[in-house]
């Protein structure tokens, strides 16, 4: 199963679209705190609300957290400071991909713990970044497209 990281989102029309995205493509989301918002604001409404209830939602208190409890599990870590494309890398069948904040994206420990893990999406010279719900978009149909879009329609 594809699981999908977000680590401290703050922004909650982000988070929406990316649950939407899970509830289309079957995949777990999961919710690093803290975050800019609360799951039961109306801010939610705006975008993919009406999905929350579609998509397998998991909280962890903090990214040390998360990363203690899947750090030997098979992390896609984000980042523009990676040499490696997110083609380039192989999605086997339980991918956990993992997104950082909207403002400044994964902490540099994290993405020197796994150094090895870490992709990018390619991107034009000189700009910063991708809205995350769209590289979460991209990231996941890579994984997915690589296992043949499994159950899947």
């Amino acid at each position: 199963m594809l699981s999908i990281v977000l680590v401290e989102p703050e922004i909650p029309q982000n988070a929406g679209n990316v649950a939407r995205t899970c509830a289309c493509v079957g995949a777990q989301l999961h919710l690093v705190e803290p975050m800019g918002f609360r799951l039961t604001s109306k801010q939610l409404g705006r975008a993919g609300c009406d999905y929350w209830d579609k998509v397998e939602v998991r909280r962890w208190p903090c990214a040390e957290a998360f990363f203690e409890a899947h750090g030997a599990d098979e992390l896609r870590l984000f980042t523009g400071a990676a040499a490696r494309s997110h083609a380039e890398a192989a999605y086997g069948d339980a991918p956990w991909l993992v997104f950082g904040r909207e403002s400044r994206g994964l902490d540099e420990r994290w993405l020197a713990r796994f150094a090895d893990r870490c992709v990018r999406i390619p991107m034009a010279a000189g700009l910063r970044s991708l809205n995350l719900s769209n590289a979460v978009a991209i990231g996941a149909y890579e994984a997915l497209r690589q296992q043949n879009f499994p159950g899947l329609v």
